[in-house]
């Protein structure tokens, strides 16, 4: 399934005016990429996208695509779903609760709620498949990344993509 092309635009332009803000060069690759992104309603995997943009662009490598997406992700015109980039986490609480998740540092911290634990699922999920379960995942910047970095504390760094190693700063 595809987004209106009205919309592709509209998030094209998105993303032309970001990259442009932030001093980034704009690439025919990454153009592509994000079109693919922008373009999809399948919530695409960096190999689906890798996979549609070999289509158009056969040189393209799956690490420049995971590269432009976390670097997409960075300027706020992507967000990412399901696990973290890295691994996937494993929770043995099985009690109703909910997560939050600091998007710089990775921490997931659980926490109870029983506003969010009455939540009504809407009925046109149930078009989906049949609900098993439902928990809400919060998004943030914990506490000890929100404070400014000291000289005996080191600034944290990003988690690189799977397969990837930190960069040494």
């Amino acid at each position: 399934m595809n987004v209106e092309s009205r919309e592709v635009g509209r998030r094209l332009e998105r993303f032309k005016a970001a990259v442009r803000d932030a001093g980034i060069k704009l690439t025919h690759q990454r153009l592509e990429i994000f079109r693919a992104v922008a373009s999809s309603l399948e919530h695409p995997s960096a190999e689906a996208v890798h996979r549609a943009v070999r289509a158009t662009t056969p040189t393209v490598s799956l690490d420049t695509v995971y590269r432009t997406l976390w670097m997409l992700t960075d300027l706020g015109l992507l967000t990412t779903l399901g696990p973290r980039q890295d691994s996937v986490r494993f929770d043995a609480n099985l009690e109703d609760h909910h997560h939050y998740v600091c998007t710089r540092c990775g921490l997931v911290q659980d926490f109870e709620s029983d506003e969010l634990n009455a939540l009504t699922i809407p009925d046109t999920v149930n078009h989906f498949g049949r609900v098993v379960s439902a928990h809400v995942e919060v998004r943030g910047i914990c506490g000890r990344c929100a404070k400014p970095p000291t000289s005996s504390r080191p600034q944290e760094e990003r988690i690189p993509p799977r397969g990837k190693k930190r960069s040494k700063s």
